[in-house]
């Protein structure tokens, strides 16, 4: 996987999957980020990097539709606008957060094995302050 820095689309494998959305019909493109979001959630063994770099990307994606979320502007995100993102991907894609940094994680091991896994970790952190359902 070609990373380049900490952010969620900054990596080969987020970008990529941000061109699959692109290329698909504005109709199916919630249904790949559930997807993404679902697969890193359902894995309970090695969860493998690139399944956790798509759901990371997913959830920066629908974080960005929350209050307080950061817009996408990075040239690495879609292109294409998506559609209103469902309510309930919140919660989905705080799951897949929680999943990615939990052990077994191959992404979170690469990270944890570099220079800079404070920063990653920080981003992770912020997604997930943005994506989490406020309390009463």
């Amino acid at each position: 996987m070609g990373t380049w820095d900490v952010g969620p689309f900054d990596n080969d494998t987020a970008a990529d999957f941000c061109g699959d959305l692109d290329e698909a019909p504005e109709n199916e493109r919630e249904a790949l980020i559930r997807s993404a979001l679902g697969e890193a959630i359902d894995t309970l063994d090695y969860l493998d990097q690139d399944i956790a770099v798509q759901a990371v990307a997913a959830a920066a994606l629908i974080a960005a539709q929350c209050p307080g979320g950061t817009p996408v502007t990075t040239p690495y995100g879609p292109d294409l606008p998506l559609p209103r993102l469902s309510g309930d991907l919140r919660a989905f894609a705080v799951r897949a957060l929680d999943r990615v940094v939990t052990e077994p994680s191959e992404l979170m091991e690469l990270w944890e094995e570099t220079q800079r896994p404070g920063p990653w970790r920080a981003g992770i952190g912020e997604l997930r302050t943005v994506l989490a359902p406020q309390q009463a």
